[in-house]
């Protein structure tokens, strides 16, 4: 597996073991839609949470989680546009986004809540 996949999984496993800390029950991780994969689906209270994942080892070209295109926006919202009604929910709807720095010297985690919306 190239090094960059398994940041991305070790990043992902590392958002779980963050979230579940945090009080969050995780519903789903690695769902898919069509073209589209959710990284992780939690739900805390009544509010469900979509969850983009983004890892790297470091920050040199700018902060993780500013590397979500308009393009995966649309997918993720699309995908859980399906998830809701394939599983008749009636809960709150909320996109974050946790980017994570993970290096040798350092692992910095940030959970931005409300990261972007969907019409």
């Amino acid at each position: 597996m190239a090094e960059h996949n398994e940041l991305g999984k070790l990043g992902e496993q590392l958002a779980v073991d963050f979230l579940i800390k945090k009080g969050y029950i995780i519903k789903e991780k690695n769902w898919r839609f069509q073209k589209a994969e959710v990284d992780i689906i939690a739900q805390k209270e009544n509010i469900l949470a979509i969850i983009e994942v983004k890892t790297r080892a470091t920050d040199y070209f700018g902060n993780p989680q500013d590397f979500i295109s308009p393009k995966k926006i649309k997918l993720l919202t699309n995908a859980i546009d399906e998830y809701v009604t394939e599983n008749d929910l009636d809960v709150e709807v909320r996109f974050d986004v946790i980017g994570i720095i993970k290096n040798k010297n350092e692992t910095k985690i940030e959970h931005l809540e409300d990261a972007f919306f969907y019409f």
